[in-house]
């Protein structure tokens, strides 16, 4: 028998007003993976994830998280699911440990809170009132109030935001022990390196549709190198164009910023040489030239035209 994804999203459409934020989209999730939703600001992911965890209701289309309606069958669906919102909307002055502990004992069979706060790192900060807590601080104890009380499903809206490199680590840590606890994860990102460590399956969204689903490996592979040209001031008016009518059509050219282009295809010497002699007749002088291997952030990139945004 085929196995029921354990969050199916189809023909889903959200408008706000006369704006059409979610445009038919359909996704699935299998159960027991880490899946990551990538896409620029406004793409539309967190209206579907907000749809998927019974936030809103769907103007059109039909979402099912376990089998079940978020909506209709909410009562039924909010125990078996957990929720990590990027801003948490915890009591402004409750301590850290008081709001993990009180989530606790809302559910059933809870985890040992103490175990979980020794595991992110909160004991230090847990007689510390929510609104003095650092930006990482409030998205590690989001992440505990999250997963528990045991979910089958947990949304994580970008878990590490604002955490140091050791809380990072130790929060991806945290949901590969999920899954392989059998978890299904559901993650937004906009840090490539994470969703490249962490999913197995990433769907990327641009104005409210799918352009593009897979592993990793499956949206990264086809040998294409890169190269990472950064120069001292802006381009002039169309250097893209330009610059991919020098390289040709084997190669394509991607505006980064106004100091910066992305060059995907064979990164040889003719290449090499070709984009230097193009510098010269523009009269800009090449702060950095990189080369690489085409990676999911070159992907995105190269699908969206639109940078992610940084902290």
């Amino acid at each position: 028998m085929p196995t029921i994804p354990a969050v199916e999203v189809s023909g889903l459409v959200m408008r706000y007003g006369d704006k059409v934020a979610v445009d038919g989209l359909d996704l699935a999730v299998a159960e027991h993976t880490i899946t990551a939703v990538l896409g620029p600001n406004g793409a539309g992911k967190t209206t579907t994830l907000e749809t998927c965890e019974g936030y809103r209701r769907p103007q059109q289309g039909a979402v099912r998280v376990l089998g079940l309606d978020p909506t209709a069958d909410q009562r039924a669906l909010l125990p078996r699911i957990g929720v990590m919102l990027q801003g948490s909307g915890a009591w402004s002055g409750v301590r850290a440990m008081e709001m993990l502990r009180h989530i606790a004992r809302l559910h059933a069979h809870p985890l040992d809170v103490d175990l979980l706060a020794d595991r992110l790192g909160l004991h230090d900060c847990g007689r510390t009132p929510y609104r003095r807590l650092s930006g990482g601080q409030q998205q590690r104890l989001g992440l505990a109030t999250a997963v528990v009380g045991r979910p089958e499903v947990v949304f994580v809206d970008e878990p590490t935001a604002g955490m140091d490199p050791l809380a990072r680590r130790t929060t991806w840590e945290l949901l590969e022990e999920l899954r392989a606890d059998g978890v299904t994860v559901v993650l937004t990102t906009h840090y490539m390196d994470e969703a490249e460590r962490l999913a197995d399956q990433i769907h990327i969204i641009d104005q409210g549709r799918m352009i593009a689903s897979g592993t990793p490996a499956d949206l990264t592979r086809g040998g294409t190198a890169t190269i990472r040209l950064v120069v001292t001031k802006p381009f002039p008016p169309g250097a893209p164009a330009s610059l991919q009518e020098a390289l040709g059509p084997q190669v394509s050219v991607t505006p980064i910023s106004d100091v910066s282009l992305l060059i995907a295809g064979p990164a040889d010497s003719t290449t090499l040489a070709t984009v230097a002699g193009w510098c010269e007749l523009q009269g800009v002088l090449p702060e950095s030239l990189n080369l690489g291997q085409r990676n999911l952030e070159d992907v995105f990139l190269e699908l969206t035209g639109k940078d992610l945004p940084r902290d």
